[in-house]
């Protein structure tokens, strides 16, 4: 794994970890619900720009992602 993939596994566990926190939900069920909804491959591929942001923001985009997918 080079450093970049390693970054962004480190910020997608980051996520999960943030997201579940917020939501009271295990982390197993949050890495699901982000698979489910395309949450991970969005993070990895935009990482450049959402590493950046705070947690808050992190989970609100998330929150805002899922609602808009299951439509």
């Amino acid at each position: 794994m080079n450093k970049e993939q390693q970054d962004k596994a480190m910020f997608l566990s980051f996520c999960i970890e943030q997201y579940a926190k917020a939501k009271d939900m295990p982390t197993e069920d949050v890495a699901k619900l982000f698979e489910q909804y395309g949450i991970t491959d969005h993070f990895c591929e935009f990482y450049d720009v959402l590493h950046t942001q705070g947690h808050r923001w992190i989970v609100e985009e998330i929150d805002g992602m899922i609602n808009e997918r299951k439509k």
